[in-house]
């Protein structure tokens, strides 16, 4: 029993010793339905939550699945408290479901009535019907409605006497219901048939445009096929959780090919959309005559187009409309792919609540969001439909072999005083912007003279000063788009070798041949921009990949620094901390 690796406790934390031969088979069996919350040396902490359970749910993993899991793996007797919560969250799963208008109407009601125009929520616990009747946010969006037991059930094509409790709704309020009712605790299993968009044939190519064979990755056609389905009712919408480097990208368009339809895409930047529109060109089938920019810059609409957030959060002023949102429904899409989908703007989340009839897919390394709003992701774009340890793509030579490194430096005395008596926001910038950091990145730059290296930070003072003291071209919020596109394309020539980036180039850049990162500053403990910091070097290469991370000892960024790297932590990335390069450089050269 002390081999197993898993201490389940009853307040339904999960303890793995990470020194267990099988900790690593126990930490990839508990990724489906368990969220990591600590990650130091010897014990990683998990949590099981309701919103970990009905994700796990949604993707065929039932509450057994869960308990075998724990029971196998556990030191000790897994406390039937914890046994008997699982199931009781597991229950609520299903309760609650949206099916399509299913009642037979006579020819007058089919004229005030349009097919499809409303759906009904339906359950068979007249309990939960009642608490739900009675909730004053649902009020304005559920209209209770006499079920016809035998005509449902006739639906269904089951047999059963028990009856049936239901509301009719809009169709357009059916993302938001799903949204109120998962606050309530009842997550909804969504069976609505989702509508065919506009056909357009694509395929992907046999051979990409420079002669070289396009071969899909075995987790990459998996991905695709888990959200694809048989695209019968609850397919065809949810998220795929893929490491940087991976190739999100060729999943995107693999399921474009499988559903053949006119498709919306939606990315975080300009340079992103260049790359996608270019990665269209060449690895499908597609002339420049199907594929359109709708930006900042240009706005046409084609059979596939693709969109940045900034340009459809846009308005005039704080209290108006959107005028990008009619982008929604400008054509008939048959898939909205939603890129970097962590990243989605609360006024995304509202449109994407309006249209939930589409195929929608979102795209991501991880779905933390600090903001808390994972279970907005779930319940308006689709639950986790894949996902694979970054580890396993790792070993299997997919993406490249990494190590994190956190460098500590002293904050020199002058700054001492300023930070003692500073605010908490400003003791972080102070930390962050240590002059002494600056000196150790020209140091990283000379040590490792045949890597090619970004250097990321968050505040633009401390970026630029690092730039022009290496004479290297630099990338902010105010790079004209046709600059970073020149600038990048320069990097992955090997024009340059060294190039300075803000918290721009966090998302969606695609730089194969970025083989370390050096990270001045972040913005405080974000998980997922660490993620997405590492994600840049990751696409494989024949030189291992480093992540320096520097941090100001004893400050704030120390914690800060640990919250950052729990999501990592949780992929099985281990942080050697240094106090100086010579020691770790000394490492380096004892392993040689």
């Amino acid at each position: 029993m002390q081999d197993k690796p898993l201490i389940v406790q009853s307040d339904k934390t999960l303890l793995l010793d990470v020194h267990s031969p099988a900790a690593e088979e126990c930490r990839n069996a508990l990724i489906p339905f368990a969220e990591l919350e600590k990650s130091p040396e010897h014990l990683h902490t998990y949590r099981l939550t309701p919103l970990s359970l009905w994700n796990a749910a949604s993707c065929g993993f039932s509450t057994e699945d869960a308990i075998e899991v724990l029971k196998k793996f556990s030191r000790y007797e897994v406390p039937q408290v914890v046994c008997a919560w699982i199931e009781q969250v597991g229950l609520r799963f299903g309760k609650l479901i949206i099916v399509p208008d299913f009642t037979e109407k006579t020819e007058a009601e089919s004229e005030l009535e349009k097919e499809g125009d409303f759906l009904f929520l339906v359950t068979e616990n007249a309990n939960i019907y009642a608490e739900i009747k009675a909730t004053r946010a649902l009020e304005k969006y559920l209209i209770p409605y006499p079920i016809d037991t035998e005509e449902y059930y006739k639906f269904k094509n089951t047999n059963s006497n028990l009856p049936i409790y239901g509301f009719k709704l809009s169709l357009m309020d059916r993302g938001t219901i799903k949204q109120e009712l998962l606050k309530l605790g009842w997550p909804v299993k969504d069976e609505v048939p989702l509508r065919e968009g506009e056909p357009l044939n694509i395929n992907l190519r046999k051979e990409t445009s420079n002669g070289k064979p396009l071969t899909i990755r075995e987790y990459q056609e998996e991905a695709a096929k888990s959200l694809v389905g048989d695209k019968g009712p609850g397919t065809g919408f949810g998220t795929i959780v893929l490491p940087c480097g991976a190739g999100k990208t060729v999943v995107g368009m693999t399921i474009m090919s499988m559903l053949k339809t006119s498709t919306l895409i939606v990315t975080t930047n300009i340079s992103a959309v260049h790359q996608w529109i270019e990665e269209l060109l060449d690895k499908t089938d597609l002339t420049k005559d199907d594929i359109a920019e709708y930006t900042g810059e240009n706005k046409e609409i084609k059979p596939v187009t693709v969109a940045t957030y900034q340009v459809l959060t846009w308005r005039p002023n704080k209290e108006g409309d959107y005028p990008h949102f009619k982008l929604f429904k400008e054509r008939d899409w048959g898939l909205i792919i939603y890129d970097e989908v962590h990243m989605l703007p609360a006024p995304v989340f509202r449109v994407t609540a309006e249209i939930q009839a589409i195929r929608r897919v979102g795209l991501t390394a991880t779905l933390v969001r600090e903001d808390g709003c994972e279970g907005y992701v779930f319940s308006l774009v689709g639950p986790k439909r894949y996902d694979v340890p970054w580890k396993e793509l790792e070993i299997s030579g997919w993406i490249a072999d990494a190590e994190c490194i956190e460098v500590r430096v002293d904050l020199p005395m002058e700054k001492e005083i300023d930070y003692a008596v500073a605010d908490s926001r400003s003791k972080h910038r102070i930390a962050s912007e240590n002059p002494a950091k600056v000196e150790l990145v020209e140091e990283l730059v000379k040590r490792f003279p045949e890597d090619k290296i970004l250097i990321i930070g968050q505040y633009i003072d401390q970026l630029h000063q690092i730039a022009e003291m290496l004479k290297v071209p630099i990338i902010t919020g105010k790079t004209k788009n046709s600059e970073r596109d020149v600038i990048y394309q320069q990097f992955r020539n090997g024009d340059i070798r060294v190039l300075v980036v803000s918290k721009v180039a966090n998302f969606a850049i695609d730089l194969p041949d970025a083989s370390m990162a050096i990270q001045v500053s972040g913005t405080f403990g974000s998980r997922q921009e660490e993620a997405q910091r590492l994600g840049r070097i990751l696409r494989p290469k024949n030189r291992k990949a480093r992540f320096f991370s520097l941090i100001s000892r004893s400050t704030v960024e120390e914690e800060f620094g640990a919250n950052r790297q729990k999501f990592l932590a949780e992929q099985g990335y281990e942080y050697k901390l240094v106090r100086s390069l010579d020691e770790y450089t000394n490492c380096i050269e004892s392993k040689i």
